[in-house]
Formats: structure tokens, sequence, C-alpha cells
């Protein structure tokens, strides 16, 4: 049952739906403010619960009518044996259940239609072939007596009658066969009917029960054919000897009766209903040779007429003649028609609804009939059908071909994972510093995603999750903030990367684009692999047993760590400090890692389609389409170098003489611009190695031309821009920000040079799909050698020497660095010392350890100054802080 299930209306539904979402959101994220979560951190979580909320809640809403728009298609493949489950009474409820029912009825017309074609098939083969038969008697001049004609005549009467039988049929149907209604006496009309019926000569007799002057309103014609019919059918089914008795009745008040009695083997109460369909004889043909449509069209002349026809139980002391001496119950068949028919000319429909199928027909209230049988249930979609047709998201309209889901399997091992990661980044990153904590909880991250990935054989996946591993373990070597969070980032980039394969810079784009939205395309997959346990019953036995364990863990922990010190002093080492201010934010924390691993888990298991599509690009017709717009930027780069040389050659005097800058400010003023310049390089690079034509050795000796001086001169600007960074250091000293920006502006320069590889070789057209992976991969170790040097420590001793050298230092600025910097800067002075280092507050517990907090902690052991003191930082240099940036 779904929550909002008993709900009648779509739209109250829809108003709760967003009110209980919009309140959950609204709570949660004033949960967040006030425990001081993060936004990067609450503001995702605030989404994710919104949207599981409104998951929840919606749960039944749409699926009948996805499940309609399946059973739809399959029922135009010709399978009607499909239902949707429906349990709401909202619209969508009641549109199911009208759907289960229009399959129902469409599945028993398409099945009495194949009948129909079947029978009517059969019942022209028959005399046609006893025709055709005599007519080649007559060609091959045998058999030309009165006999074999009046045989040729009978077969050639019962095509006739068959054939005006469905024309009869369509002309209901269609609505074609209106009444003309007049007095008829009922007497002389009963009378003329057993009259033709006689003339059959089958071996019965007829009794005829009316009472005088019994006049109705009716089609005298129509109700000719409706007993003739009936008084046919219980003659061919009587035997010999037989009595078959037609006697009417006058209902009060406004209503009479016909009742047609024989004395044959009757009908069971079981097939009472089926033998008013057409060709629904039990062994008609067999036993007498009727079409099997004279008790449909029965039926559908008594709809006309505004009554009812229905078999019922015979009279006690029924069977007559022999049929009575055999015990033969024989079968009665009444009719009750109302003494004037309704204004109408409607037929009835080929076939009864669904409706009418389970009900039986009403039978006179002074005897009472036997209930008809229910009908069968119509075949709900069986667990396979459901699979091969797996139901559609909304999703997948938002996606697209981008990212197909088609129904991949849920794996509840991977949300046992992610929780498990979930609740370690709860208990272990709150209230830290990043340390032996964080690491573990990545780790516990990437295994999941790890094992989730499909494809974990190649160079470059095992590659990719060696520096997952070397990225993350930097948490526990540096102190320094932001080193640590730029490997954490580009480990977590790295393992994506070996998820969905990408390969093109693009496709590492993608990748990282794909994470976040993971968390909205794996929903259905989510919903799949938690239905996975509770589909096959152990949903309520999976959380019993999580629900028992863990009061277990709690009650009896909490007994024993009370009663036995040492197990205190155990579980205090493992177990955070769960104090009211900060269980919110472990909540967050929780929920947050939870979502992110999930998020990344099926992405590495449904990894979207980004590099799966390359497209070759057709190159240009001329060769000077290229090649002008790449000499134009190898001109711009030719008059920077020349200025570049000028400015170098001409000295500062030079300098102050044009551009009125000293050569400190003149290096630093276009650093930025240089850095865009090269990477523009790399765009210019990719677009003519696209776009040049080299089917000739002419074009490919121009390409490698031009785009080897491009990526030389490319490469100078490198050397300049690094010699620029170097001189600003020289004069206003290192800082973190410098030294990342020296790395990144080599690394441009490193992929300059592979472009040019890729360019120059040809692989960068179709194939050369390297490039990007070796882009992430170089990024990736730059990255780790940077941590390697420990860059907080190289700033600080480069600063030291800057100080030695110069007597300038930025006290304020090494105040910031981390405690990896610590070694370096106890080589300054004792009085820049109490300056730059700051009270020793290194209390956090082993969780928090990293090799340069210990590194400090060794190095300055109670160094604590009370905050006021002559030895607090701020009293050292407050006025007069020796720094010059």
């Amino acid at each position: 049952m779904t929550p909002l299930e008993r709900v009648s209306s779509i739209k109250v539904k829809l108003g709760l739906l967003v009110a209980a979402s919009a309140l959950v959101a609204a709570v949660v994220a004033s949960l967040g403010r006030v425990a001081g979560v993060s936004p990067w951190i609450s503001i995702p979580v605030t989404i994710g619960i919104a949207l599981a909320v409104t998951q929840l809640l919606a749960a039944g809403m749409t699926s009948p009518l996805r499940q309609m728009t399946l059973a739809a298609r399959r029922m135009a493949r010709g399978d009607y044996s499909v239902s949707v489950p429906v349990g709401g009474a909202d619209e969508v409820g009641q549109l199911g259940r009208a759907f289960n029912t229009m399959a129902s009825d469409l599945g028993a017309v398409d099945r009495q239609r194949r009948d129909l074609v079947a029978n009517v098939s059969h019942e022209l083969r028959t005399p046609l072939a006893a025709l055709t038969v005599v007519l080649e008697n007559l060609v091959d001049g045998v058999g030309s007596d009165p006999a074999a004609l009046q045989t040729a005549l009978g077969q050639a009467e019962r095509l006739s009658r068959l054939v005006e039988d469905l024309l009869d049929l369509a002309r209901v149907d269609a609505g074609k066969a209106p009444l003309s209604t007049a007095s008829v006496e009922l007497g002389p009309l009963l009378e003329a009917c057993v009259a033709e019926v006689r003339a059959n000569g089958r071996p019965v007799s007829y009794e005829i029960d009316v009472p005088a002057a019994l006049v109705v309103d009716a089609d005298a014609d129509r109700l000719s054919q409706l007993v003739v019919n009936l008084l046919d059918n219980a003659s061919r089914h009587s035997p010999r000897g037989g009595v078959v008795t037609v006697r009417a009745g006058l209902d009060e008040p406004d209503g009479y009766h016909l009742e047609v009695l024989d004395s044959g083997p009757g009908v069971p109460v079981a097939d009472r209903g089926r033998v008013f369909e057409p060709f629904g004889t039990l062994s008609a043909s067999a036993e007498g040779g009727g079409t099997g449509l004279g008790l449909a069209i029965a039926r559908w002349v008594t709809d006309l007429h505004g009554g009812s026809i229905a078999f019922l139980d015979p009279l006690p002391g029924a069977g007559a003649g022999a049929a009575g001496a055999a015990g033969a119950a024989g079968a009665r068949v009444r009719v009750d028609l109302p003494l004037r028919p309704p204004a109408r000319t409607v037929a009835s429909h080929l076939t009864p609804t669904h409706e009418e199928s389970q009900m039986p027909t009403t039978p006179p209230a002074a005897e009472p009939a036997e209930p008809a049988k229910p009908a069968e249930p119509t075949p709900t979609t069986t667990p396979a059908d459901a699979k091969a047709d797996a139901t559609p998201s909304v999703l997948d309209d938002i996606f697209g071909t981008y990212w197909p889901d088609s129904g991949v399997v849920g794996r509840f091992g991977l949300f046992i994972g992610a929780v498990v990661a979930g609740l370690l980044g709860g208990l272990l990153i709150p209230d830290r510093n990043a340390g032996l904590g964080t690491v573990v909880v990545m780790l516990a991250a990437g295994g999941v995603v790890m094992v989730a990935g499909r494809e974990r054989r190649g160079w470059f996946p095992i590659v990719c999750y060696v520096l997952f591993a070397l990225l993350s373990s930097v948490a526990v070597f540096r102190d320094a903030e932001w080193i640590v969070a730029l490997c954490l980032l580009t480990a977590v980039a790295v393992l994506l990367c070996a998820s969905t394969r990408a390969k093109t810079l693009l496709g590492i784009m993608l990748t990282g684009i794909s994470w976040p939205l993971a968390g909205l395309r794996g929903i259905p997959w989510l919903g799949r692999t938690l239905t996975s346990v509770s589909g096959k019953g152990h949903g309520a036995a999976v959380a019993r047993t999580t629900a028992l364990s863990l009061l277990g863990l709690v009650i009896f922990g909490l007994l024993f760590t009370t009663a036995d010190a040492v197990l205190g002093s155990w579980v205090d080492q493992f177990v955070p400090d769960v104090r009211p201010d900060t269980f919110a934010a472990r909540i967050f924390m929780t929920v947050f890692v939870f979502g992110v691993v999930l998020a990344a888990a099926y992405l590495a298991v449904n990894p979207p389609r980004i590099d799966r599509n390359e497209r070759t690009s057709q190159p240009v017709a001329n060769r000077y389409e290229w090649l002008a717009p790449v000499g134009v930027v190898v001109g711009v780069f030719a008059a920077f170098l020349v200025a570049q040389a000028t400015a170098v050659f001409g000295g500062e005097d030079y300098l102050r003489k044009t551009t009125g800058l000293t050569y400190a400010e003149y290096v630093h003023q276009g650093f930025g611009q240089l850095t865009v310049a090269t990477a523009l390089t790399l765009l210019v690079i990719w677009a003519a190695a696209r776009k040049a034509p080299v089917e000739t050795a002419a074009d490919r000796l121009w390409l490698r031309v031009a785009l080897g001086l491009l990526a030389a001169e490319a490469l100078v600007v490198v050397g300049s821009a690094l010699y620029r960074m170097h001189l600003y250091q020289e004069a206003y000293g290192f800082t973190q920000l410098r030294m990342l920006v020296d790395v990144f502006e080599a690394w441009l320069g490193l992929l300059v040079i592979a472009g040019l590889v890729a360019a120059v070789t040809g692989t960068a057209i179709g194939g050369g799909l390297w490039l990007g992976r070796f882009a992430l991969v170089s990024g990736a170790v730059a990255l780790l050698g940077i941590a390697a040097i420990n860059p907080d420590a190289w700033i600080a001793e480069h600063n030291v020497t800057r100080y030695n050298e110069t007597g300038k230092i930025d006290t304020q600025f090494l105040r910031g660095l981390s405690d990896d910097a610590v070694p370096a800067l106890e080589k300054l002075p004792e009085d820049l010392q109490r300056c730059v280092l700051g009270p020793n507050d290194r209390d956090g517990d082993w969780l928090e350890w990293n090799l340069g907090r210990h590194r400090a902690d060794g190095l300055t052991p109670g160094y604590n100054p009370p905050i006021g003191s002559e030895a607090d930082p701020a009293a050292v240099c407050p006025d007069e802080p020796r720094y010059i940036d």
C-alpha cells in the first residue's frame, strides 16, 4: 500500500506531495543552519531528502500510467492478456480499472473474432465440399439423377441460411436493424413458427401453450426469427420421438414471456452463458448441422426488444417421450419481453461487455435460475513479461539516449556498501581535521565504486585506482588543507573517469557533470535495488534484523562499557563523542557521504554515453581554410615574443620609458593572459588537426610545420610565463597560489607537446583519444608531486631563505601556513617564531592523525603561550608586522 493510496483525488495528492516536500526541506535546512553545517553539505542533503520524500509519497501515483503505456503497446501487438495493478481511489486508479475492463473486453472480442473466422470457415467448408463433389459428378456425367440434384440444392440452401444469418448479425451489430413494431397476436405467430420448423422434417413433435387473444407490441418478423431459431435449436437437440414445447404467458404488469422446452440432454450450468455467443454451440454441428448462430441471433433480437434471454433449470418432471424415459433432463430457455418495446433502434454489441459477462442473466422472479459461473480472471503480466518490458521512467525522457537506464539490475550489496561508507563518514569526519579517518572513509567509498565498475581490466582503470589510493592517502601525510582538498577532489575525478571509461577531454568534463546528475538518474535503480529485497519477501526480515541488532548493540554496549572501565576506554578510542551539538552535523555528513557514494556507484554500474559516438570531422576542401587562421595565431605569438625580447634586452629603463612600469610590475601584469593564451593554443591545435586535409604528403607537411611552429611559440610563452612568475616570487615572496600557477602553466606546456605529437602523427583524428586520459593522469601525477615535496614546508623554506637574504618577510601569510611548515619556520629567529607559529593546540584523537601534525607536535612540545601574554603572537607584532606583499 502506498502512503497516499486512500486519497481519492489526484489534485489533493499533488498538494500533499508539494506541502510535505517543502516542509521536509524547510525543516532539514533549518537543522543544518542551526547546527552550523556547511552549505556545500546541507544543500545537497536537503535536496536529496526532499526528493526521497517526494519519491516515497509519489509511489504508485504515476506507475499505473506507465504500465498502461506498456500494456497498450502489447495490446497493439495483439496481446490482450494484460492488466495493470490498481489500488488507488483517485482518477488514476479509476482509469486503471477502466483500462483493465477495456483490455478484458477487447480480449473477449479478439477471441470471439478468431472463433468466428474459424467457425465460419468450417461451416462454409462442409457444404461447399459436398456441393463441389456433386457438381464434379455432374461434369463427369455421373449422378445426374434427381436425388443428387436434391443433395446439391440442400447444400446450397444451407450455405444460403449461413450467409443470411451472418448478414443478420452484421445488420444487428451495425445498428441497421430497427424494430418495426405493431400489434401482434402471439398465438397465430407461434403456430406459424412451429409450422416453419416442422417443415424441416425432424422426427419430433411440437406443442403450443399460449393464452387466447394474447396481443403484444413487437416486430413480427424479428419475433418470428427469434422463435424459429429457438425451436430449430430445440428440435435439433431432441432425440427421435422427443417433444418440443413452446409456450407464452403474461407477466404483470407490463411484460410477457416465451419459453421453449425440449427433451434433449440439456445445457450444463457452466455453459449457459457461452451458448449465446456466435458459434458458441456445444455440439451443434456434430449433432444437428446448425450454423451456430441461431442462439446468438435470438439473443440480439431479444435485446432489440428490450428483453432478456437465459437457459434455466428444467421444470420438475421434465423430459418427455423416449428422452424422458431415459432420464434426460431437457433444456429450457426463457425469453422475457416487455409488452411495449423501448423506442430505440441501436442494436446491442456483438459481444457482451465485461460487466455483463460477469453477471448472470436475470431470470423471472417466480423461478430463480442458477447463478452463472464467474468468468475466468484475466491473466496479469508475469514477472518475465515485466522484465522484458521494463517500466519506463519519466527520467528516460529527460536523459534520452545520452544516458539510457534500460532496467539496470539493482544490486543490494552496493546499497549496503554506500550505507557503511555513509556511517563511517558521519562518525569519522565531523569535528575532526583531515587525517587517518578521512583516508578510511575515502578508501571505503572508493572500494564501493570499484566493486560497482563493470570493467576493471586494462591499464587505464588500474592506473586510476592506484592514483585514487595515492591521492586519498595525502590526507594522512600532509596537514595543508588546500593540497589535501585538491588531492581528494582529483582522486574522486580519476575514480569516476575509470568508471565511465572517459577518453576525451570532453568526456572527462561530462563525467564530472554526470556525477551529481547520477543522484537523480539513479532513483529508479535505487527503487529496483530495494524492491529486489522486499520483492523476495526479505524486506521485513532485513529491517527487523537491523533494528534488533542495533537495539542489542546499544543496550548491551552501554551496560558493559559502564561496568568495565577498560572496555569503556577502548570504546572511547573508537566511538566518537556524539554530543547534541554535533549530532545533526553527523547525520548530515552520513546522508551526504551515502548519497555521493551511491551516485558514484550508479555511475559505475550504468555509465553515460560520453565518448561512444565520436564523429570524424570532415576536413576542409582547401588548404588555406585552416592554414590562414593558424597563420594569424602564429603571427600574433611572434609579435608577443618580439615584444618580450625587446623588454628583456631593453632593460628596466626601457620599460619605464615606454610603459611607466617597473620590471616586477611588468612581469606581473600579463601572467593571467599568458595562461589563457597557452590553454587556447591547445584548442587551436585540436581544431586544425581535425579540419586540415592529410591526403597528400604536402598536406601533412604543411600541418606539421604550422602546428610545430605554433607549439614551439607556445612553449616559449610557457617559459616566459614561468620566468615572470619566478621574478614575481623573488620580489614579493612565495605563496601556495603562485606555486599552483607555476605547476599549472608547466602542465599546460606538457599538454601542448602532447597535442602536437597527436596532431602531427594523425592520432588526433579519429583515434587520438589518448590525449584526454594523458591530461587526466599527468594532472593527477603533478598534484602528487606537489604533495610529495611538502608544499607548505617548501614555501616556508623559500620565504625563510628570502628573509635571510633580504630581511623581507610576510608574517601574516606565514602564520596561515599549516603544521607542515613548522620545521622550516623554526629556523627563524625566536621572536619571529613566536609571531608566526602560534599556539600548540594539536590535541585531536588518532583518527585525525597525520604526519605533518605529528612532526610539528614533536618539534614544538608544549609551546602554547597564553593569550594576551608577551609570547602571544598578537602581542609580539601587533603594530609593525614585517611583511611587504
